[in-house]
């Protein structure tokens, strides 16, 4: 039986919480051998929401054997982790550094606290994309990669954030029971893909949209409803109302892309997704729109 536990910080931001732990659960509803515990330094957790948690545990002199504790992130997490109770997280955490037989994870800003109790000391870590710099600081020892979904090195996991927390945690309940349990759990939630630790935080679906030109968010959205379609360049300038001449201009200027290379990055994306469920390359390649695999591997190459 694997003993999950939750240690909540003041002020936990609630998705950091609720997307994993309601994960868990329905793993536990699958089959999953796992018991849920939600500990902190109070009987009572405030939230980002403005909402209390009531009868969260004390945190424990010991942990179990084989234990996964997971910390989720706070909001204003520099003004939560200034706080008496967020002190004692971390030195409850590290007081538990030498156990070799613990898992650790953290979600978002949940890893400063892990980082700051030295348990990614040596390992590879990662956290949300504004909060990269303070985890270097934390965690001089530890190896920061920036823009991933999540990181895992050893018994030791971390993830962006927020919605992260949810691709991390179908990746636990993956490795640690059964893959065909986390699918299970994925389709439950109504998570469409699940993201793999080589995934990009800031993948190309949300890439280039740092705009404010609506012809052109018109146009990356007709895109991205059906990436696998042909979008001639005629046809997308047409349905936005612009010249082609111009909205080659406008993704230029605009996007810093071209519109081709901006459809073919969402279509290597999306056969990556695919190759992340199983699929070959060959059948990845065609359900992403390519005409083959070779298309797909010259696509790659110009995308290095």
């Amino acid at each position: 039986m694997l003993e999950v536990c939750f240690v909540l910080p003041p002020d936990v931001l609630l998705l950091d919480l609720a997307g994993p732990a309601e994960a868990f659960r329905l793993a536990a509803e699958f089959g999953a051998p796992l018991k849920l515990r939600f500990i902190g330094p109070a009987a009572e957790a405030g939230t980002s929401l403005g909402l209390a948690l009531a009868r969260v545990e004390p945190l424990p002199d010991d942990l179990p054997v084989g234990c996964l504790v997971v910390a989720p992130g706070s909001t204003p997490s520099a003004i939560a982790y200034a706080k008496p109770d967020a002190r004692r997280v971390v030195s409850w955490l590290a007081g538990f550094k030498a156990r070799s037989d613990l898992s650790w994870a953290g979600v978002c800003s949940g890893s400063l606290l892990l980082a700051e109790a030295g348990l990614f000391d040596d390992r590879a870590c990662t956290s949300h994309h504004t909060l990269i710099s303070r985890l270097r600081d934390l965690a001089p020892a530890a190896r920061v990669l920036e823009n991933r979904v999540f990181v895992q090195d050893g018994g030791r996991y971390s993830s962006a954030g927020i919605t992260a927390g949810i691709d991390l945690a179908l990746h636990l309940i993956g490795e640690r029971f059964d893959p065909a349990i986390a699918r299970s759990v994925a389709r439950e939630m109504v998570v469409y893909f699940r993201r793999s630790p080589q995934d990009p935080e800031l993948s190309p679906w949300l890439a280039w949209r740092n705009h404010l030109h609506p012809a052109l968010h018109r146009a990356q959205d007709l895109i991205c409803s059906d990436p696998v379609r042909d979008w001639p360049l005629a046809e997308l300038a047409d349905r936005v109302h612009v010249s082609a001449r111009h909205l080659t201009r406008l993704f230029r200027e605009q996007a810093g892309v071209s519109a081709l290379d901006y459809h073919r990055a969402l279509r290597l994306a999306l056969a990556r997704q695919w190759q992340t469920a199983g699929w070959g390359k060959e059948k990845a390649a065609l359900a992403a729109g390519f005409s083959s695999a070779r298309q797909m591997s010259r696509a790659e190459q110009t995308h290095a």
